[in-house]
């Protein structure tokens, strides 16, 4: 499938990753119709908003009788740190699915794009991590992404869906969690590690992810992609180039792991902590995906490292802070967490 002048409907398109996603696709020559929670003010000539649900089936049957789009790109999701109705989250992330998938079968559009979590599981591994390993989700939005992936999978003879299992993508102006870190450093603040810092946890670069899927256009078939970064270093390091790279004064500090994850977790069952039962048991764990098959397939190669794209996030922060702390009615990653009773914290180191 040629990469120019196409036509892809992209959900979630107000998004993080979705905004990157619609101006690479623009970029080549395409047309983009969007559709999401949020207003979206992007303006391009190519390029359609469109506010509203992927629960509503009544807009997407209005879609679908105005364009024939060439693939769908499915970055529509809700977060668990963000949606305190988690029956929102459910339908939301899981009827949504469903509804994409029907919707992109009923415009005789052949092929989906979704992406998929690290998410499914809750626990560390010593190896890199396998598209064969069964998912263990600890969580409802891991839960939700699995139950995600298995629409698709059930779809296989009627839609060829790329999916994508993704860690956390990065790239300027993602926020979300990371913002936490990210006042810490720019506040010259010790940054508050549990257990020893040396886990590796893999992140992926937005245009990396995007290229994939360009790559992805051709592909024949339904199948499961692990993608993620290369030379995946220890947390120690990782933070330790952006603290030194960007001039901050900020220090590491450990926390000895037992009562730090009990006091994490005692803290999100009191509704005062973000940081939810995925993060207090992977604070400290190893989670890296083995990306043989997207190498070997798709001749996928990732071009930044961790500290390199995490360094570009935080500058972004550093550089946009007071307009950022402004923001509403924005998605998730394009806003700062609430801190809680890490504020708290935060006053102490």
């Amino acid at each position: 499938m040629s990469r120019e002048g196409k036509c892809f409907f992209v959900t979630g398109g107000a998004g993080f990753f979705g905004s990157i996603l619609k101006q690479e696709l623009l970029a080549d020559g395409n047309k983009v119709v969007s559709i999401d929670l949020e207003e979206d003010d992007f303006v391009h000539k190519n390029f359609t908003p469109i506010r509203g649900d992927i629960r509503d089936k009544k807009i997407l049957n209005k879609i679908n009788k105005e364009y024939k789009f060439d693939a769908v790109f499915h970055c529509a999701a809700l977060l668990a740190h963000e949606v305190k109705d988690k029956k929102e989250l459910w339908t939301s992330n899981v009827v949504g699915t469903e509804n994409v998938a029907r919707f992109a079968i009923q415009n005789k559009c052949k092929k989906l794009f979704f992406i998929s979590s690290n998410c499914l599981w809750g626990r560390s591994f010593d190896a890199p991590v396998t598209e064969d390993e069964k998912p263990e989700p600890v969580e409802i939005y891991g839960k939700s992404k699995w139950e995600g992936e298995k629409i698709l999978l059930k779809y296989k003879d009627k839609l060829d869906s790329v999916i994508f299992r993704s860690p956390t993508i990065i790239d300027e102006g993602r926020l979300g969690l990371l913002s936490l870190l990210f006042e810490f450093i720019d506040d010259n603040k010790k940054i508050p590690l549990v257990g020893n810092g040396k886990n590796r946890y893999q992140f992926i670069y937005a245009k990396d992810m995007v290229a994939a899927m360009k790559k992805a256009l051709d592909y024949k078939g339904t199948t499961i992609f692990n993608i993620g970064s290369e030379d995946v270093k220890s947390f120690n390091d990782v933070y330790s180039y952006v603290i030194k790279k960007s001039g901050s004064k900020s220090r590491l500090f450990h926390f000895p792991k037992a009562p730090m994850v009990l006091a994490m977790k005692t803290c999100f069952m009191l509704h005062i902590s973000p940081l939810g039962p995925y993060q207090y048991k992977m604070i400290s764990s190893s989670f890296v995906f083995d990306t043989t098959k997207i190498k070997k397939e798709l001749s996928f190669k990732p071009t930044l490292t961790n500290e390199e794209m995490l360094y570009k996030a935080y500058m972004y922060y550093h550089d946009n802070r007071q307009e950022i702390e402004k923001r509403e009615n924005v998605s998730a990653h394009k806003k700062n967490a609430k801190m809680g009773i890490i504020r708290l914290l935060k006053w102490m180191m």
